[in-house]
Parts: structure tokens; C-alpha cells; sequence
């Protein structure tokens, strides 16, 4: 099993009255209610969180790209990344996406990637998401229904760049690049860094990942009930294309949080989860899922949008419905692994995001539930598919021997010193 503690960066300050007030926290939300100032204190408290999770052993650390929104406010996650690469030591840096379609040229992802894996000593772990209806058609203007055909091109160069090692010509429909000849690249050269796939149901990324040797990872806030029946026809489609079915081919995304007692796990987070579920969440529908977006055979599977709320919303769900629909698996140790164990062997899947953090959480909560979910949690999971211990390709393969930040003296040689050491023998 392998466990990446996910950080989404939602802003923390929304105010109690801000699904009156704001039709959505997304693309029109009021610029307002973001404080420069206070995001100093923000940006770091989260960047602390994800190196403490490094501490603690889990496998990876997670970031992830969006825009113009108060539910995650990281436009650049490889900034964040890079500052990961180095203050972390061990665990990977999973990069849950870079949204492909919006860079012009997209080999900047190639090379901004390249850094990151060279940077960590080889611990990049690569995500390719098509992007959410907002960020990409909204925030950034692209075509909805070119958005993938723009991504699949994206994909195509990238790769290319990682893999050619001459330079070459690219000439697509959206990019047309004379010389094609990346520095640096990556060091995961067998043929890549891993690729994991973003997904929220769309049919095509199953062929996508299957054909590419990928890890489908489902991001859901809706929980690992109502994920079965999406999962199942992933692992139908793997059946029907004659492949393995490692269940490293697979991940999902769960809000997790931990207490000594189901009781106090309640007290501690509930006001945490509603904050985010009925601020963070507060989509507008229209957003969505521009027109094209989302293709015919995906909705014709009902396969909506993530970010699209139950029916009634989330506003009239209590902490009960939330934790006994899956929405969020709360509890002591004991309850949390029992249900872990139902999520993993029932969706198959051997890679979890966890999202330990939730909506305005304070970081004291945030590193208690951490810390029991990995020493009295993690533990007990790990061994879930022992059949599969051996399957490497959907993870890092890092240096043996790696560097660490501030391995330098703090203080400069002095002229003797550097001749001594430079001494020209006779």
C-alpha cells in the first residue's frame, strides 16, 4: 500500500455567510475575501503540514493545480513542490497534476518536472489531469470540447521530451516546436517518471491510463460508497483489456480523520468538515461542466462531475449521514482501519490520497490526526495486497545515495583553506 498525505490548500478565512453571499467559491468568488497578509501564515502552516507527514512515513506527499477559487489555493503546485524536494527526505512528491491543456507550450511541464525529479534525487511521482471544468474553460478561456484533444497533445510532446534524447521537431495542431530538446530531464529515466491520472469518472482516461501503463487515481469527495459502482466498471475495462489487475493501477482520494474516540473525533473536526462542504464545495452548477466538456459516452454512464453536489447539497447532511455514507471516515483508530480495509479491498485500489487535512482545521487538529492515523492506522494497512508487493511501475524508483538541503558549512572557506585543498602537486 502506498499512502501520500494530500494537502488541497483551501483558504481558511470564508465567512460564515458565504453561500448567501457568493453564488460560488469558484471563478467569480469575491476577490475580497482573500488577505495577502494572512496568506503568508497560510501558505507556510500547509507547507509545515506536508513536510510533518514526511516525518511520519508516509510514502508521498501530495499537491495539485486550480484556479480563481477559495477551495484550493494553489495555482502553481510546483512551487509549492520544489519547496517540498527540499525540506522533505523520503517520501515522494506527487504532483496531482499539472492541468496539461492550459500550458503553452506544455513542454514547460516537461522541464519544470525534469527539476523537480532531479531536485528530489528521483522522487517525482507526475500527474496529468484534463483540469476541471472551472479552471480550464472558465479561469483560462480553452474550448470545452477541444480541451481534450489539446490535452492529449500536451501528453504527447511531454512524453516525447522525457524520452527522445536528440532533438526533434514537434508539429501538432495546437503546438508547432522546430527545436524540441529539454534540459534538464528527469532522472526516472525507465522510460519516465511514474504518471498518475486525475480522474472524476470520464470513461476515456480508463483506455488512457491502460494503454500508458498509468495509476487512475478517482478524486472524490463523495466517498468510497458511491465510488464502487465508477470503480468497478475501471476494473471491468482492465478485465476486458486482458491486462493485470494490480491494484496499483488504481487510487482514490479520502477524507480521513482520527481521534482516540469516535466521540471526540466528532467534537474535534465536525465544524472543520462543514466548513468544507458547504463553503469550499459552494460550486455554482454552471461551472461545472461547461457545455463539451464532458463527453457523451461519460455522461451517458452518469458520471457527473465531482464537484457537483448530492442532491439537496451538502447543507442538510449532519456528521452522521456524512461518516455512515463515506464521505468522510472518521473515528478512532480501530473504526478508521475497519473502514479503510472496506474502502481499499473494495475498490481495489493500492494507492491512497489522503486528505487528513479538511476545510478551516486548525494545524494542531490537523498533526493529531496525522500522527495517530500513521502510527496506529497506517501500520495495519500496509500489507493489503502482498501478492502485488513487487509491482514498481506506478511508483518512484529514487536515487540511493541523495543529497540533502543545507549540507553545506555555514561558513565560507577562508584562501588558506582553498589552497590546501587545491594544492597544485609538483
Amino acid at each position: 500500500m502506498k499512502f501520500t498525505w494530500f494537502n488541497l490548500m483551501p483558504w481558511p478565512y470564508l465567512p460564515d455567510d458565504f453561500r448567501e453571499k457568493n453564488r460560488s467559491v469558484w471563478v467569480d468568488i469575491d476577490q475580497k475575501l482573500f488577505d495577502p497578509a494572512r496568506s503568508h501564515e497560510v501558505y507556510n502552516t500547509y507547507m509545515d503540514l506536508l513536510e510533518y507527514a514526511d516525518t511520519l512515513g508516509f510514502d508521498g506527499v501530495g499537491v495539485n493545480e486550480h484556479h480563481q477559487n477559495g477551495y484550493g489555493i494553489m495555482p502553481s503546485p510546483n512551487i509549492i513542490a520544489a519547496g517540498l524536494a527540499r525540506r522533505t527526505k523520503d517520501a515522494a512528491i506527487v504532483v496531482l497534476g499539472n492541468s496539461i491543456a492550459l500550458y503553452n507550450p506544455p513542454i514547460r511541464v516537461a522541464e519544470e518536472f525534469a527539476m523537480l525529479d532531479c531536485i528530489s534525487g528521483g522522487r517525482l511521482v507526475a500527474g496529468f489531469p484534463v483540469g476541471t471544468s472551472m479552471d480550464t474553460n472558465y479561469c483560462y478561456g480553452q474550448i470545452p470540447s477541444l480541451t481534450r484533444e489539446k490535452y492529449q497533445e500536451a501528453h504527447d510532446l511531454i512524453i516525447k521530451a522525457w524520452t527522445t534524447r536528440e532533438p526533434f521537431a514537434f508539429n501538432g495542431r495546437y503546438n508547432k516546436l522546430r527545436h524540441v530538446n529539454i534540459w534538464p530531464r528527469p532522472i526516472q529515466d525507465n522510460p519516465h517518471p511514474p504518471v498518475h491520472i486525475p480522474g472524476g469518472g470520464s470513461v476515456e482516461t480508463y483506455d488512457f491510463c491502460i494503454d500508458n501503463t498509468y495509476s487512475y487515481s478517482y478524486l472524490s469527495f463523495s466517498g468510497y460508497l458511491r465510488a464502487q459502482a465508477l470503480m468497478n466498471g475501471y476494473w471491468k475495462r482492465v478485465e476486458e483489456r486482458g491486462v493485470d489487475a494490480s491494484p496499483y493501477r488504481a487510487g482514490f482520494a479520502q477524507t480521513i480523520l482520527v481521534a482516540d474516540t469516535d466521540e471526540e473525533a466528532e467534537r474535534l473536526y465536525s465544524e472543520h468538515v462543514s466548513y468544507f462542504y458547504n463553503r469550499c464545495l459552494h460550486v455554482y452548477p454552471g461551472f461545472a461542466d461547461a457545455p463539451g466538456y464532458r463527453t457523451i459516452k461519460t455522461i451517458q454512464t452518469g458520471a457527473l462531475s465531482q464537484y457537483a453536489p448530492p442532491r439537496g447539497g451538502y447543507t442538510q447532511l449532519t456528521w452522521k449521514e456524512l461518516t455512515e455514507q463515506g464521505h468522510v471516515i472518521a473515528g478512532s483508530p480501530e473504526t478508521v482501519r475497519q473502514r479503510m480495509e472496506d474502502l481499499i479491498k473494495g475498490l481495489n485500489v493500492g494507492n491512497i490520497f489522503c486528505l487528513m487535512h479538511v476545510g478551516n482545521m486548525p494545524a494542531d487538529k490537523c498533526m493529531y490526526s496525522t500522527k495517530l492515523f500513521a502510527e496506529k492506522v497506517m501500520p495495519k494497512l500496509r500489507n493489503m495486497f502482498p501478492d502485488w508487493d513487487h509491482d514498481n511501475r506506478f511508483w518512484t524508483q529514487p536515487l540511493d545515495r541523495r543529497v540533502t538541503a543545507g549540507r553545506l558549512p555555514l561558513q565560507a572557506p577562508t584562501g588558506a583553506e582553498l589552497a590546501r585543498t587545491y594544492a597544485v602537486e609538483a
